[in-house]
């Protein structure tokens, strides 16, 4: 099981909230603790985001719950339509999933039966979960801030890599197809993930103007890797849809169909590794011309394998569109990259090589 930042930070805010709900006397300590679990949010910009909405979450729950318990009383029946009425004020001013969570625990533990006066009980349950909520938004402002820059120049390293593998060896006629169809269900769902790491990162704040916009240019940068990413992993299910058909087309187009896609799958492991700054930035011209894809004549040459055959020759056309475009978000990937070293060379991408290392025998 791995130990990630959000999982140590809940508990710490659970452990903060329950110790100043029992240094300060609160009777209902543990509904501090519960807040503090459902109040910690995956980034700082959320936080602040979110404090205010929680807070009235808060207020919603334990207002309506203490109307209803004062004029209606705390029967069961009563309590469900009670908190029924209060998820649809929270989806009315669309509030997410844990913060509706929050106005349902504010009136459970404001209808529970108690011999206190009712509003002197409603202001212990109302302080126990506001400080459970302080307690989540202060752990999360100053412990363990996320680093979603990291995380995110290495899912895409090792996602890609992925993709491009199995893309060497589908095109070759080597993958074995229930392997790879389960394989292109795990690496849609990395790219589901990444999508959302992308998000996350967008979201935090740079507070010095220095680094503002090399900031806003890496997140063009790293959306533009997404995007060449998703193109990739495009052409590897179209490869798997068409594989059939491509066995079927000449032997000489299908060495030319290999030989070129191994130039762009060059090409985008030759962008990861200089955006890692492991590439000299002067290249030999030779070595570059050499490996440079000519995906728009492969196309041109796949289009006129099939002119004479009226039924198939638009069979592979979904391929070929793919193929272009990924070619496209390459060459607009190498511009972006350029244009970023040239101005921001001194900000480089922040991402450790989590990859093992192979030891020589002794």
């Amino acid at each position: 099981m791995k130990l990630g930042a959000r999982m140590l930070k809940t508990g710490i805010s659970v452990a903060v909230a329950l110790y100043f709900a029992n240094l300060i006397g609160l009777p209902s300590a543990t509904f501090a603790g519960i807040a503090a679990a459902f109040a910690i949010q995956p980034n700082i910009y959320r936080s602040f985001q979110t404090i205010l909405e929680q807070i009235q979450a808060n207020i919603i729950g334990v207002g309506l719950a203490t109307f209803v318990a004062f004029s209606l009383g705390n029967d069961p029946i009563i309590i469900g339509f009670t908190i029924v009425t209060v998820i649809g004020i929270c989806m009315s001013l669309r509030m997410n999933e844990n913060t509706i969570a929050l106005a349902i625990i504010a009136v459970l533990a404001m209808m529970e039966t108690t011999d206190q006066e009712l509003l002197t009980f409603a202001g212990l349950r109302f302080s126990s979960l506001t400080l459970g909520i302080v307690s989540a938004f202060v752990v999360n402002l100053l412990f363990l801030p996320p680093k979603y820059e990291t995380k995110l120049f290495r899912h895409i390293d090792l996602t890609t890599a992925d993709v491009l593998q199995w893309l060497r060896i589908t095109t070759r006629h080597l993958s074995d197809d229930p392997a790879l169809k389960s394989e292109i269900q795990r690496i849609q769902n990395e790219l589901r993930h990444i999508d959302s790491t992308y998000l996350l990162f967008s979201e935090e704040r740079t507070y010095l103007k220095k680094t503002r916009l090399p900031k806003a240019r890496k997140l063009i940068i790293f959306r533009q890797l997404i995007l060449t990413s998703h193109k990739s992993f495009d052409v590897l299910k179209a490869f798997h849809h068409f594989d059939d058909k491509i066995e079927t087309i000449p032997d000489k187009f299908q060495h030319a169909l290999i030989e070129e896609l191994d130039k762009v799958i060059y090409a985008h492991e030759r962008l990861l590794l200089s955006a890692m700054g492991r590439i000299k930035k002067n290249r030999s011209k030779s070595i570059e011309e050499i490996t440079e894809p000519d995906i728009p004549y492969l196309v041109e040459s796949l289009i006129q394998v099939y002119n004479e055959d009226d039924a198939n020759h638009l069979s592979l056309l979904p391929l070929a569109s793919q193929l272009m475009e990924y070619h496209h978000e390459l060459m607009h990937m190498q511009k972006l990259l350029n244009s970023y070293q040239s101005f921001h060379g001194n900000h480089d991408f922040d991402f450790k090589d989590d990859r093992k290392k192979l030891l020589p025998f002794k």
